[in-house]
């Protein structure tokens, strides 16, 4: 009998009437034939609230603490749909991260999975139940309750899938995975499977896709998700490896935008590569997530050094800076978007950067700066032509 891990987002669970709907699936998934284990996120909502409500005692609540008060979200759509479930006529069972031994590693708020024992969930299976886990916490060494990060319950559902073997089923708002957002552009397209790689670059890239340590992990395990619509029988999209032998016809696969980022550039710094090491790694112990860099040859000895960060770290920034230049030589361009194109099928199509950047010159776009990898091409444009960009991109690159 095939083992199903399905997961079901907050706006699945944002009220009982939705939650018997979810009910209802798991139970007809269950009569199909299956043995089921589902992850829940906490209920619409409820993750911003505990945070408001933490935040009205402290400004920065104690890490441990919070992790303690998000934890209890998932912990009650566990415990309710369990609930639903039995009311249905079916038996259901659910349990915290404790009760599976989901052991994890790393810092409070964002720790990572580093095992789990599902000896619970196979004796609750054996016994013809549907088990509820409570996704997006862990239990660390010292046995103190941590979490995934935002969108971990994804994560969750991966790694039982992988421990289990089984097949592993997303649920969200969307009925698949889109081209490009679906909410932002009308000829958006829905994609009937996706390649891992793709997927990692596009969701490290701002795309709103699944939590990035969920595609990392069924990447490394090998573990096919199907991203569906929650209370739809339509057709999702599956995330996978991808044959990529005929992928010359369709160089682009998703396009990404993101307009959090500006662009800081370091005028006449000594071309020194301590120097600049030392302000890179002054940058990384802030935290600060530094994206696109760019560099010109020196002359006299001196550089240009330029790179993006996350608009909300720019006061921080700045201050490391002075340590490193006068201020009068530091230029912050805020108006940026990190236009980013993705494609497997990049690895076998050449020119597909040249060809993209002779349309964004025949049309006016001022390219900024540009980073690119075997799959992706990424650049910094003015904001006002990423609507243009994306325009001339789905014009002449996707696949008709």
């Amino acid at each position: 009998m095939p083992v199903i891990v399905q997961k079901y987002s907050g706006s699945s669970l944002s009220t009982i009437d939705k939650m018997k709907k979810v009910a209802e699936a798991v139970v007809n998934k269950k009569e199909e034939g299956n043995k089921v284990v589902v992850v829940v996120s906490a209920m619409n909502n409820t993750t911003d609230r505990l945070i408001n409500l933490a935040k009205k005692i402290s400004d920065e609540p104690d890490k441990r603490e919070l992790d303690v008060l998000l934890s209890t979200g998932e912990m009650a759509s566990a415990s309710l749909l369990a609930m639903t479930i039995k009311e249905m006529g079916c038996d259901a069972v659910s349990y915290t991260a404790y009760q599976i031994g989901m052991r994890t590693v790393g810092d409070y708020g964002n720790s990572l999975i580093a095992d789990l024992d599902d000896r619970a969930i196979n004796r609750s299976l054996r016994k013809d139940k549907v088990v509820i886990i409570a996704g997006f916490q862990g239990i660390n060494w010292l046995g103190d309750i941590t979490t995934l990060g935002r969108g971990g319950s994804d994560t969750t559902a991966v790694a039982i899938a992988v421990k289990l073997n089984a097949i592993c089923e997303i649920y969200t708002y969307a009925d698949g995975i889109y081209d490009i957002d679906p909410r932002e552009y009308k000829y958006a397209r829905k994609l009937e499977e996706i390649d891992y790689e793709e997927v990692i670059e596009l969701t490290s890239l701002g795309a709103q896709l699944l939590h990035l340590r969920a595609i990392e992990l069924a990447q490394k395990y090998k573990i096919p998700i199907h991203v569906r619509l929650s209370f739809s029988d339509v057709k999702g999209t599956v995330i996978k490896e991808v044959n990529t032998m005929n992928m010359e016809s369709k160089p682009i696969t998703g396009i990404a935008t993101s307009d959090e980022d500006v662009a800081v550039t370091i005028k006449d710094i000594y071309s020194d590569i301590n120097i600049i090491s030392n302000l890179f790694e002054a940058l990384a112990s802030k935290k600060i997530n530094v994206d696109m860099i760019s560099q010109t040859a020196p002359i006299d000895g001196r550089v240009n050094v330029s790179f993006t960060i996350p608009k909300e770290n720019i006061e921080t920034c700045l201050n490391i800076i002075d340590d490193f230049a006068e201020r009068e030589n530091v230029y912050v361009d805020k108006d940026i978007d990190k236009f980013s194109v993705v494609g497997i099928g990049m690895k076998s199509t050449s020119g597909v950067a040249a060809r993209m950047f002779k349309l964004f010159s025949d049309n006016g776009i001022e390219v900024k700066m540009i980073t690119t990898s075997q799959i992706r091409i990424t650049c910094a444009i003015k904001q006002s032509d990423k609507q243009k960009a994306v325009d001339l991109v789905i014009k002449n690159f996707r696949h008709q």
